[in-house]
């Protein structure tokens, strides 16, 4: 039985992968069908202090989700639970900002920004293309997809949304 899929979402039907695939589209904005599905929520990162370092060469962060490539000034994260996750340089300074001593652009404790988000709780495995489009993250049933409205999506599960975010409707 054929499954059909919003844009930007790719079903795939063999029982052992997962039963969607999101592309980021690397594009401002939010996703329009994730804004159009009734499962959606908003909400709202939480101020947290998190440690981070910059990527000096190419290399490669293992996240709890998958193998995520970073470029040379990429910033590397390590949340409280200290799980890890990659965020471009392009896109820092919107989410983060330096906590004193450390000055911006240096390795040391930033602080969460409270941007908003839309997210979806999702019922099954699904995959995540990052906007690079060759870094695959694996999310899993009781995980959030989750749109950060700069054109990147992510997996943020169930454990680390209840404490990073506020949904606010």
């Amino acid at each position: 039985m054929a499954r059909s899929y919003p844009a930007g979402a790719i079903g795939r039907g063999v029982s052992s992968a997962p039963a969607s695939v999101y592309r980021s589209s690397g594009q401002p904005g939010y996703s329009s069908w994730i804004r159009a599905d009734s499962r959606r929520v908003n909400a709202r990162k939480l101020e947290r202090e998190i440690q981070v370092r910059f990527a000096p060469l190419s290399c490669t962060v293992q996240t709890s989700e998958g193998l995520v490539h970073a470029r040379p000034g990429d910033a590397i994260l390590t949340g409280t639970a200290g799980e890890h996750w990659r965020v471009s340089r392009e896109r820092f300074g919107e989410k983060y900002r330096p906590v004193p001593p450390t000055q911006a652009g240096e390795a040391g404790r930033y602080v969460s920004l409270p941007n908003r988000i839309l997210a979806l709780p999702m019922s099954e495995s699904f995959e995540v293309v990052l906007a690079d489009g060759m870094s695959r993250l694996r999310g899993h049933a009781g995980d959030w997809l989750v749109d950060y409205g700069d054109g990147s999506l992510g997996i943020v599960s169930r454990a680390i949304f209840s404490t990073t975010y506020e949904i606010l409707d």
